[in-house]
């Protein structure tokens, strides 16, 4: 009975969406004319928009990272399978497929600023509210978000961030280490960890925060999300913060999370109040 429930919760919170057909993207290369730093110049950054139907939007967009380790990227369920649920909530959507370090560790930041300013460079398209922009993120896609929140600058800044299950710190004793050797390599310098530990980033100009983790997570230790809430608190930035019970990492859009039902009335609510 509990799981009927929770297909029914889900499939009304989507259903809007997936009636007015919100499942259907479109692909926008980031660097046309060529993207800036190192890393792999085979690999591609790129966005997929999906956007609610005329007249149903409310203005808010979120650029989407998926995580990975920054070794590869989960584009289902930590970035499109999430289009229905935005959209149907009045939300436009660009899901970030994001170039890997590869030796250069500015370069995913550099194509979630891009990202941001893209948004905002199509706002009026798009039927954006190039102030209501933000980015969102999961795991090591959550590290990329919040170093674009924390550092991005102008048309760059996002307005609101969305961190699940983040890796927050480059500390190798908090860290998840394989996001820390892809994005750094095995023995960067202390002061490059520092800089690229977000948590001791943010300022009172830091925009609002919704955090969700698990307290059972063995992969991203919680403490990442909870300091980076506790950094929030200490400069004066709203932040909510929850942590379920159980579920562990990773779990993204997947129904078959325990708590599936409760993060996405919880982001619905969210939402709502920007």
């Amino acid at each position: 009975m509990r799981r009927l429930f929770a297909a029914f919760v889900a499939l009304a919170l989507c259903a809007p969406a997936a009636l007015a057909g919100g499942g259907k993207g479109f692909t926008v290369d980031l660097w046309p004319g060529g993207a800036p730093g190192g890393g792999d110049p085979v690999d591609t950054a790129r966005v997929t928009v999906f956007l609610p139907d005329a007249g149903k939007g409310n203005g808010l967009a979120v650029v989407i990272c998926p995580g990975g380790a920054y070794g590869g990227l989960a584009m289902g369920h930590e970035g499109t399978d999430w289009a229905d649920f935005f959209t149907g909530q009045g939300v436009a959507v660009a899901v970030l497929k994001y170039r890997l370090p590869h030796g250069d560790s500015d370069v995913p930041m550099a194509d979630a600023m891009e990202a941001v300013r893209l948004v905002r460079r199509k706002a009026g398209e798009w039927r954006v509210d190039p102030r209501k922009v933000g980015i969102m993120g999961f795991s090591a896609g959550g590290h990329l978000a919040s170093l674009v929140a924390t550092k991005g600058e102008g048309d760059a800044a996002p307005d609101f961030q969305i961190l699940f299950y983040p890796v927050i710190t480059m500390n190798p004793g908090f860290t998840h280490r394989a996001t820390h050797d892809n994005l750094l390599g095995e023995k960067p310098k202390k002061k490059r960890e520092q800089e690229m530990s977000t948590d001791r980033c943010v300022s009172r100009v830091t925009p609002r925060a919704y955090i969700a983790l698990c307290d059972d997570d063995h992969t991203v230790l919680p403490a990442n999300g909870v300091n980076y809430y506790l950094a929030c608190y200490r400069h004066d930035v709203p932040a909510s913060l929850h942590v379920y019970p159980a579920g562990g990492h990773g779990w993204g859009m997947r129904a078959d999370f325990p708590y599936h039902i409760e993060m996405l009335l919880d982001l619905k609510a969210w939402l709502g109040s920007l």
